[in-house]
């Protein structure tokens, strides 16, 4: 069969030149670690580290009636969005119900709003946007792809600190910039810059967004001022430390948000119609996912691993050994009304070991 050639990004070059080790992410050649992901994980946790997340896709919403074709295309409320540069994390939802993707949305002004959406659903996302544009029959809206843009994650206690230094700028109250929201820089050393107060691992910081013609300059100068490069293998323990799912391994087209452990990203408090709205009030919710905390020796949990609890059995969704907690930890769907602090026993390997059910996140 013929190789398919994986799709990079723009620092791909400064991975290799860092000797990182890297490997197929849904078709795209990114870095899972630079030599030590216990180091990369450990420096997110205690100083910062950074991150290339330039695979995730921006997509840019403009025109007068952007925000009442949000307000039907996406499951939480963009009604919520009020002041220039305020996030929200929401899912899109096909009909019947299930995540098309998890995303966020940012709005900068009744005419624009800016989504991030992920690499592996992006190009899904994009078409099922414009077929729902193209079905509501509105011309007062564009969506434009962003591949001139690229991403960079910058992540821990110090995170913030070492980006002010390689982005200085004279917009006063910036520097206070409340988590989850962003703001547009025209006055940086990298040209137009878009700065969000959010990010993927439970540690304050920034994902900033910026020229992919400017991004390699601005790596250069985050690597000269000690942010640590990390791979993918950090952000996953990252990010399962911090409660946050992975889509496609914690939520995806055949599951609920409900179901997903997503419900405080779906708004039903409104009589506001939005797709799959109709099956989500209909068949409600069967499963809540926590966390599981591992407390016997003799193996690590792992996605697909079955559960049984007292009321019915469940499986994990994503597991992994924490470099924090020291301690085999994961997340689990299973029946909603297990209860936080009960005992649940995990099929590993031919054995069934005791885990402790425990509330997200870690």
């Amino acid at each position: 069969m013929p190789q398919t050639t994986l799709l990079t990004t723009p620092l791909h070059a400064a991975h290799v030149a860092l000797s990182a080790r890297m490997v197929d992410f849904g078709g795209w050649d990114m870095p899972v670690n630079y030599g030590s992901q216990i180091d990369e994980h450990h420096a997110v946790r205690k100083a910062s580290g950074m991150f290339d997340v330039s695979h995730m896709q921006v997509v840019d919403l403009r025109g007068a009636g952007v925000r009442p074709f949000l307000r039907m295309a996406l499951a939480n409320n963009v009604d919520k969005l009020k002041v220039a540069g305020k996030a929200l994390y929401s899912c899109m939802l096909h009909a019947k119900g299930g995540v098309i993707d998890d995303l966020i949305v940012y709005y900068f002004g009744e005419e624009m709003f800016r989504l991030v959406v992920n690499a592996g659903t992006a190009e899904k996302d994009i078409a099922w946007l414009r077929a729902q544009l193209s079905a509501s029959g509105r011309t007062d809206v564009t969506i434009e792809p962003r591949p001139d843009l690229a991403i960079i994650a910058v992540q821990g206690p110090q995170a913030r600190e070492r980006v002010w230094e390689v982005i200085p700028t004279t917009h006063a109250g910036t520097a206070e910039m409340k988590p989850f929201n962003g703001a547009l820089f025209g006055d940086t050393p990298f040209g137009d810059v878009m700065l969000g107060r959010t990010g993927y691992t439970g540690e304050d910081g920034f994902e900033v967004i910026v020229a992919a013609t400017q991004v390699n300059a601005l790596w250069l100068a985050l690597l000269e001022r000690g942010v640590k490069p990390c791979g993918l293998g950090a952000r996953d323990t990252l990010r399962l430390e911090a409660g946050m799912n992975l889509y496609g391994q914690d939520m995806d087209e055949t599951i609920s948000p409900l179901n997903a452990g997503l419900s405080w990203t779906v708004d039903l408090s409104v009589p506001r119609d939005f797709v799959g709205r109709s099956v989500l009030e209909q068949d409600g919710q069967s499963y809540a996912v926590v966390g599981l905390i591992l407390l016997e020796k003799g193996g690590v949990l792992r996605a697909h691993q079955k559960v049984h609890t007292e009321v019915g059995e469940g499986e994990i969704t994503s597991g992994t050994f924490s470099p924090t907690m020291n301690q085999s930890i994961a997340f689990a769907r299973v029946p909603k009304s297990v209860a936080i602090g009960s005992i649940a026993k995990v099929a590993i390997r031919d054995k069934l070991l005791e885990a402790r059910v425990v509330k997200l996140p870690f």
